[in-house]
This record gives structure tokens, C-alpha cells and sequence, in this order.
């Protein structure tokens, strides 16, 4: 049997940053009963969201005017419907940000190792930001970054 050198002070003994008793290491026993401060837990707290919200339910004011149920819009009366469609060009410019972004991400391990990978790291960036420069061109060309409808 082999014996694992440990410190021991006060009645405990650590191995690196696990700490034992003298007498005994700890076993990994699970038993079902073992879960049940768990189940105990979780019944508590489901028990404590139902019975709040059963509560609220019938102690609240039930007093319905025709002012509680309309919208409220930060104190600005609304005009039209909330609903209308929205233009695609706010989407495309998210996703043309986050795309352009992203490239900028990249850089950052060429930055830390550009002496390491040398004129073969150098060429592969500039096949890189080509790469995206066409793609800029491209998306500047079809005009998706115009605003003006």
C-alpha cells in the first residue's frame, strides 16, 4: 500500500487543497438519502413561488377599470400599431457589425505571435484582411450600408 506524504496540524491533514480528517479519508458513498437535504430544498422552494403566488391571487385588488388595461408607454400615449414591420436594414447592419467585429478578434493572436510566425504568419494575414476587403467592397457595391430608402 502506498502512503501519500501529507502535513498534519490541529487534527487535520491537507494534501495539496484537500483537506481530511486524521482518522479517516472521505469516501464518495451516495446513498437515496443522501439526495434528500436536496429534495427537502427544492420542495421548500417550489412550495414557497406556489403558495406566494396563490396568495397574491386572491389577496390582491381585483378592481378592473378601463384605465388599468391599457398599455402604458412610459407615459407617452401610443400612435399606431406596435407591430408595423421593421426594416431589414437594421438587421444587416447588426450582422455586417458583428461580421466586421469578429475580424477584428483575429488580429489579436497575430498581434502576440507576429515574430513568431514570421513572413508565412504576414502572407496568411494579408490573404486574411483581403479576404475581408473583398467582402467589404462587395457589401458597399450592392449598398447594403446605405440608409436612405
Amino acid at each position: 500500500m502506498v502512503y501519500l506524504q501529507y502535513f498534519c496540524a490541529f487534527g487535520q491533514c491537507f494534501i495539496g487543497k484537500l483537506m481530511y480528517t486524521d482518522t479517516e479519508f472521505l469516501s464518495a458513498t451516495t446513498t437515496p438519502f443522501s439526495y434528500f437535504p436536496i429534495v427537502l430544498q427544492l420542495i421548500a422552494a417550489l412550495g414557497f413561488v406556489g403558495i406566494t403566488m396563490l396568495a397574491t391571487h386572491f389577496l390582491g385588488p381585483k378592481r378592473k377599470t378601463s384605465d388599468k388595461l391599457i398599455n402604458f408607454e412610459s407615459g407617452i400615449e401610443q400612435k399606431g400599431n406596435a407591430r408595423q414591420p421593421m426594416a431589414i436594414k437594421y438587421f444587416l447592419t447588426a450582422i455586417l457589425f458583428v461580421l466586421f467585429d469578429v475580424e477584428v478578434i483575429f488580429f489579436y493572436p497575430y498581434a502576440v505571435n507576429f515574430k513568431d510566425l514570421g513572413w508565412d504568419g504576414f502572407m496568411a494575414m494579408l490573404m486574411f484582411v483581403a479576404f475581408f476587403l473583398c467582402g467589404f467592397i462587395y457589401i458597399t457595391k450592392k449598398g447594403a450600408l446605405k440608409w436612405e430608402d
